[in-house]
Order: structure tokens, then C-alpha cells, then sequence
């Protein structure tokens, strides 16, 4: 169903929440060096995503929020919430960051890659930061959707650990439209075949960063596991790839991209964040329906 809004048409379900939890993770813990089955290859592709999110997240608020003299009252309040999930997002992989420090590993080297991006990032027109926000939060969402539709993923992990991840991936999913209707917001006025083809340019720039970028992160921590060599780099691919393999997983969600027509809400997966709040003390309600005593 396209809900018209103002200023705007999009399929954004009208009574979608964006609720913000703010929740702590592991605090008094200390995590496994290898957290995730005791194995360094599921754990190293976890830890180099992880490792991103601070600074990258950081540049997601700054690039929506750039432009939000475009949107229309409802998107503006869906930029506000997206900013506040977003903001305890960082706080909480900042915290699983230093756990994984604890245990031994030196995330500097990645965190250094991610500043260089953001660096050649803000030297561009502000709209570019916004196009490339769009796709990773694309990501980010299809790969929210996949861990919570298939729980294996995370099956093995310590449980601070999964819920953390799981948590995430439940506000993914609930801002995954964000940062898109932004960017329809700010080119209502382009012609609709270069909005997408600038869209989709985008598109594969940004995965043949992230896949190399993600990779080359994992090589990393695994190198500081002591495993390096060929045979490393193919058992790497085949846990990305292969099995449990989500990043082949989520390829068709990421096709569906370059699709004419597409919209992150194109498909409502909200029935994956009802599962998962079944098992915490929180309500998905519009605020105006709020009881007193909910979260």
C-alpha cells in the first residue's frame, strides 16, 4: 500500500513506530575472543562489521540530518528517532568494541580505513554522503532482515552478544525507510530515470566498497589470530558466501535495489520485530497510543 503524506508518496506503513530503546549490553561481562561457536572466521566477519559502525553510523545521522529542511512533518519525526536509535547504536558497538579489544584484538587498523572513506566522503557535495547513507542502510537493513529471519546465524553466540546484534537488527528494520524517502524527498523534482541511475551508480560503488572493505577487515582480525594464507582467504569466502554464507543470503534483497518502483517498505518485515519483542518488555505502539508505564 503507498501512503500519500504531504509532501510525499511512499509505501512507509502509516503506523509504522521507530521506537528507540535504550538498552546496555554485556557491561559487566567478558566476551570470548572467538564469541560466535568458537570460531574465528564468524567472529571476524561480526568484529570488522562492528568495528564500522561508531564512526559510520556517526555519518549517517550527519548526512539525513543535513537535509531535513526536506521533509515534510511525518519524515522529520522519523529523522529524529532514526537519529536517536542511531546515536545508541554507536554508544553500544563502541562498548562491544572494547570488549573485543579486551579479548585481544587491535580493531585500530579498521576504524583507520572507515575515517579515510568518511574523509573522502565529506569532501563531496553533501547529496553524495546522503546517496551513499541510502545503500548502506539498504545493507544494513537486508542483513537485519536475514538475522532475524534465521536464527542460526547467531545460534552459538554468547547470549549479552546475540541479543545485542539481535536488538540492532529490530531497529534496522524499523528506520529502513528512512534515509531512502529522505533522498526521494530531496529529488522529487529529477527526472525518474536519473534518480535511479544515479541511485544504482551508487549502488554498486558502495558494495564493491563494503564487500572489500568488509573482507579486508575480517583477513585482518584472522591475521591476528595467526591465520593468514590462501586456504584462510577461501575458508573466509566460504563462511561469507557459502555457509552460513549471509552475505549470499541477502543477495536478492539487495537486487531488488536497482529494481524500478523500489522501496525499502516494499516489503513489510515488521512481523520479524513483533517475534523478537516477544521475549523483552516492550510495546510497539504509536505514541499517541501509549499507556502509561510502556516502553
Amino acid at each position: 500500500m503507498t501512503v500519500a503524506t504531504l509532501n510525499r508518496t511512499t509505501p512507509t506503513p502509516p503506523d509504522l513506530t521507530i521506537t528507540p530503546r535504550d538498552l546496555r549490553f554485556g557491561r559487566e561481562e567478558r566476551t570470548a575472543r572467538w564469541w560466535l561457536n568458537g570460531d574465528p572466521y564468524e567472529t571476524a566477519i561480526y568484529n570488522a562489521l562492528s568495528a564500522t559502525f561508531p564512526l559510520g553510523e556517526a555519518n549517517f545521522i550527519e548526512t539525513v540530518r543535513a537535509f531535513r529542511d526536506h521533509a515534510d512533518e511525518r519524515l522529520a519525526g522519523e529523522i529524529k528517532a532514526f537519529t536517536t536509535q542511531e546515536v545508541i547504536h554507536s554508544r553500544e558497538h563502541v562498548a562491544f568494541n572494547k570488549r573485543a579489544t579486551d579479548a585481544g584484538f587491535d580493531l585500530r587498523p579498521l576504524e583507520q580505513a572507515v575515517e579515510d572513506s568518511l574523509v573522502e566522503l565529506r569532501a563531496k557535495p553533501p547529496i553524495v554522503g546522503l546517496m551513499s547513507t541510502m545503500c548502506l542502510e539498504h545493507f544494513t537493513a537486508i542483513i537485519a532482515h536475514e538475522l532475524l529471519a534465521t536464527p542460526r546465524h547467531l545460534a552459538g553466540a554468547d547470549q549479552a552478544t546475540s541479543d545485542m546484534w539481535r536488538w540492532h537488527a529490530v531497529e534496522e528494520i524499523e528506520h529502513k525507510g528512512v534515509a531512502y524517502d529522505t533522498w526521494l524527498a530531496v529529488t522529487a523534482k529529477m527526472p525518474r530515470f536519473k534518480r535511479w541511475k544515479l541511485k544504482s551508480m551508487m549502488m554498486l560503488l558502495v558494495t564493491k566498497n563494503f564487500v572489500k572493505h568488509r573482507t579486508e577487515g575480517a583477513l585482518e582480525l584472522l591475521r591476528q589470530d595467526g591465520l593468514t594464507g590462501r586456504k584462510v582467504w577461501w575458508t573466509l569466502q566460504w563462511k561469507m558466501w557459502g555457509s552460513p554464507g549471509v552475505f549470499r543470503k541477502v543477495a536478492g534483497g539487495w537486487f531488488k535495489f536497482f529494481l524500478p518502483g523500489f522501496h525499502p517498505w516494499n516489503e513489510d518485515d515488521r512481523a520479524l520485530i513483533k517475534g523478537w519483542e516477544q521475549t523483552y518488555p516492550y510495546l510497539q505502539v504509536p505514541p499517541k497510543k501509549r499507556v502509561r508505564g510502556a516502553l
